[in-house]
């Protein structure tokens, strides 16, 4: 964690607000990442073509969707993010954007089962290079009281790349195939990845910074291990991490199969797909992510246990509504009721990312969020789909009809743990906040 001294400005950190080009930056960062949810989640919104096309069973699609893209995402990002740390990061995440967007193209001529795991497996690889890299940026163009909108602005690219996701990808779809949705955005990707190469400066580590008041002897960069080292055995970083890996197995489960269960078992077509859930998801999501990173950029400056009582209050709001969704016994009625649980679940995103950016040295931020994506994205993205996969596949023996609903309804005791590890987190903070009022 960073050095506790009494704060200071930073040399050379200047006191005015974000410029244009800090806007600009967000924008384009913004769009990346647009297109890095828009690829990831094209499979589960096209999982019912890809299912008649190809064979898949459900347990498959959990893996395609989840542990297969998780595996090489997750570990991949650790050391992407160490290399990152050390050199331009503006550059890695162009290289980056250039590999998952032609791997996103491959998913669209697979010919078997395979062939799309290969090219998805390729997709994970790709993106480790993606939102670490991004997160540090963004931190270095915009100062401590503007971060938590800045990044609540940049992890809109999630539920705009889902609803584009939607809406594109089912449009395509249902009028031509489920593979010209991946090659036409692997496409944009690569010409987006040159954009990033030409257009997006790297900024000056902690430049913006509030930071300790500096001693005669300067500080050595930090080690690959001792970053580690660091992340995991600070309470407030790991129980950051762990309850953001609860919430998001339910979050990704969620993704990953809403698509399928609404129209295999509340009869939506595609075309309703690409018009009424894609709506559901962009003002849902966006407005969660809008609403809690504002709530925290108020909150936190009075009472840093804010960033974890934000994302506690958001999931036991959204609990009960969740459950009417999987009960819903028609499809306009659960996306009555998954409005406002798609914006409450993600309440937990903005808060933690900018907890931990402010968290750690400004030479450890991309390496920090990779550990964070690491520990949430494992858990969440490699195991909550998978999961709710193999649970449908489990009650279709029995219950074929209504195997996702039950396997929906499983998921919900994942809203209790979340809830009480945010609460553990917001307990760490007031104690943290204490111990640093008695040593001031």
């Amino acid at each position: 964690m960073a050095d506790a001294s009494p704060p200071s400005i930073a040399p050379g950190a200047p006191a005015a607000r974000p410029g244009i080009r800090a806007w600009i930056v967000l924008a384009i960062l913004c769009f990346v990442y647009v297109l890095n949810f828009l690829d990831r989640q094209l499979l589960g919104i096209l999982a019912k073509p890809i299912q008649d096309d190809l064979g898949v069973t459900d347990g498959q699609l959990g893996l395609l969707t989840g542990f297969y893209f998780a595996l090489f995402y997750c570990f991949l990002a650790i050391p992407v993010g160490w290399l990152a740390d050390r050199t331009n990061r503006a550059k890695v995440l162009a290289i980056a954007c250039g590999l998952w967007s032609a791997a996103t193209a491959a998913c669209g001529m697979a010919a078997s089962y395979p062939q799309l795991a290969l090219a998805r497996m390729a997709v994970g690889v790709g993106e480790a290079g993606g939102v670490p890299p991004s997160y540090a940026i963004i931190s270095d163009y915009f100062p401590p009281g503007s971060r938590g909108t800045a990044l609540s602005l940049f992890n809109m690219g999630p539920p705009i790349g889902m609803a584009l996701g939607v809406a594109f990808g089912a449009s395509i779809a249902s009028t031509y195939s489920w593979r010209f949705a991946f090659i036409w955005v692997g496409v944009i990707g690569v010409i987006t990845a040159v954009i990033i190469w030409f257009f997006v400066r790297e900024p000056k580590k902690g430049g913006l910074d509030i930071a300790p008041v500096q001693t005669a002897v300067p500080q050595a960069k930090p080690g690959f291990w001792a970053t580690c080292k660091m992340f995991f055995t600070d309470p407030v970083l790991l129980r950051c991490a762990l309850a953001c890996a609860a919430t998001q197995f339910i979050t990704y489960a969620l993704l990953g199969f809403a698509v399928l269960f609404l129209m295999r078992e509340k009869g939506m077509t595609l075309e309703d797909v690409a018009v009424w859930y894609a709506l559901v998801v962009l003002f849902g999501a966006s407005a969660g992510m809008l609403v809690s990173g504002r709530l925290v950029d108020l909150f936190a400056r009075r009472w840093k246990s804010a960033y974890g009582y934000v994302p506690a209050i958001g999931l036991a709001l959204a609990a009960p509504l969740f459950i009417g969704f999987i009960w819903a016994p028609s499809w306009q009625l659960a996306l009555m009721f998954l409005l406002l649980p798609m914006g409450l679940n993600y309440f937990y995103l903005s808060p933690a990312v900018t907890l931990v950016q402010e968290e750690v040295r400004p030479d450890q931020r991309v390496l920090a969020g990779a550990l964070l994506l690491l520990v949430m994205n494992m858990v969440g993205l490699g195991f909550g789909p998978t999961y709710l996969g193999f649970a449908s596949d489990f009650f279709a023996r029995t219950n074929p009809d209504t195997s996702l609903q039950l396997a929906f309804y499983t998921l919900t005791p994942f809203y209790l743990l979340a809830i009480g590890l945010f609460l553990w987190l917001a307990r760490a903070l007031r104690q943290q906040s204490q111990s640093r009022e008695v040593a001031a």
